[in-house]
């Protein structure tokens, strides 16, 4: 990775609203707080987390409540890397007495706002260009619906300013509020106090008339499990397919890790020199067919040697440029390379964070993350797949002894050759 292309990216900072009670989810999900319902396998909050995640955002402010000390159990347990803090309610505030709690830990002027019960797959880079050219106080992204009578309907006029709020009742088409915000910390600040409110009523539709509030229009995927319904579909949407071998075409995308799976991996130490590096048995011999099964093959690796000092990131970049002149030399190639020279663990480019497929899908659009394969030789190779929303190989070279089945692994072997043979 180009150092550089970080500093060119909006650095995020998001509120999940994760208080609630979840009065209505009782009887299917008892003893728990409504953000960790078990969907598909895992609790709800982690397809929220990993969904904004995979759209930049680097830091989440989590606004607790109802069992406040299960959901930090969860995310210390599952989200050890994961940049976050916290606020906890000792009474219920309401969404609007929530935000303004949780905003006395961001640090930037701009803040995703969501609901950690709501799965909205959105595009923020539209969303911050619309709220930032409209220097907006709150943008909302409305969710296109039909046939509902669960939600109030939003209306925007052709410069996306909001119009009006239109109550529940039935509609046969229109905008609802997906309960997704970019809110400019400041203006809301200065037009509310601590307390309880609602963000919805008390904010929204007591200050639109002003014309500070902007609406952009999504068509992403939305769930929210707050009925039983919803919660029953929301398990069968986010069901991940098993990875079948056999379905890998020219559509696919094949990211890999370096040491240890393309090259013998010094362990406790850092290849520093391209003398040092050695390709592992048997690899540049399937590179050819790699590429031919694969639309495109992308590495993407930790390399703290140059964080810690011990080389500089000109030599590491010498390596690469070596390591992809000899699979050139056999009739293959790698598409780009990108790698976290970062040394702390909380790094968002740093596996197992997802910052190295963020980068990787702005720059290849055409890549679908459920047609891409990561193939790596450690359990942070297989949480960064997990997270990017990728399939996952695992190659015992240097962890033979790596449970299986495992919750983050969808198929294993011995070796990248050994993956290769069965394409």
């Amino acid at each position: 990775m180009n150092q550089g292309s970080k500093e060119k990216l909006l650095y995020r900072e998001c509120i999940i609203l994760a208080g609630g009670l979840g009065t209505r989810l009782r009887d299917v999900v008892p003893g728990l707080p409504k953000c960790l319902a078990p969907v598909a396998g895992k609790p709800f909050l982690a397809y929220v987390i990993n969904s904004l995640r995979m759209q930049g955002v680097q830091k989440f402010i989590f606004s607790l409540g109802f069992m406040s000390e299960a959901v930090l159990e969860y995310i210390d347990k599952d989200y050890p890397t994961l940049q976050y803090d916290y606020v906890i309610e000792t009474t219920p505030l309401g969404t609007g007495g929530a935000i303004h709690l949780a905003l006395s830990k961001a640090t930037t002027e701009n803040v995703v706002i969501t609901n950690g019960d709501t799965l909205y797959k959105v595009n923020l880079d539209e969303a911050f260009h619309l709220h930032l050219d409209k220097n907006a106080a709150a943008t909302l992204l409305l969710k296109p619906m039909q046939d509902f009578d669960r939600y109030g309907v939003v209306e925007v006029d052709p410069e996306n300013k909001i119009q009006s709020f239109q109550e529940k009742k039935y509609y046969t088409a229109g905008h609802i509020n997906g309960g997704m915000y970019i809110l400019n910390k400041h203006s809301f600040l200065e037009r509310t106090g601590p307390g309880k409110f609602s963000f919805e009523k008390d904010f929204l539709e007591a200050h639109y008339n002003e014309g500070i509030f902007c609406g952009l229009i999504q068509d992403g995927y939305f769930i929210d499990i707050g009925i039983p319904e919803d919660f029953a579909r929301a398990g069968k949407d986010l069901e991940k397919k098993p990875l079948d071998l056999s379905s890998i075409d020219r559509s696919w995308t094949l990211f890999l890790d370096r040491d240890g799976v393309i090259n013998e991996e010094k362990l406790g130490h850092y290849i520093l020199h391209w003398n040092e590096f050695i390709f592992s048995k048997g690899v540049l011999d399937v590179f050819k067919k790699l590429n031919e099964r694969f639309g495109k093959i992308i590495v993407v690796s930790n390399q703290r040697g140059v964080g810690k000092g011990l080389m500089d990131e000109a030599a590491l970049q010498s390596i690469h440029l070596e390591m992809q002149r000899e699979v050139e030399i056999v009739g293959a190639g790698i598409e780009k390379i990108y790698y976290c020279t970062d040394t702390q663990d909380t790094s968002f480019f740093r596996k197992p964070n997802p910052g190295m497929a963020f980068l990787a899908l702005k720059d290849f659009t055409d890549i679908d993350p459920a047609r891409c394969v990561m193939v790596g030789n450690k359990p942070g190779d297989m949480k960064f797949g997990r997270a990017a929303g990728f399939h996952t190989v695992f190659v015992t070279t240097t962890n033979p002894e790596q449970e299986f089945p495992h919750p983050d692994i969808d198929a294993h072997f011995p070796s990248l050759p050994a993956f290769a043979q069965t394409l």
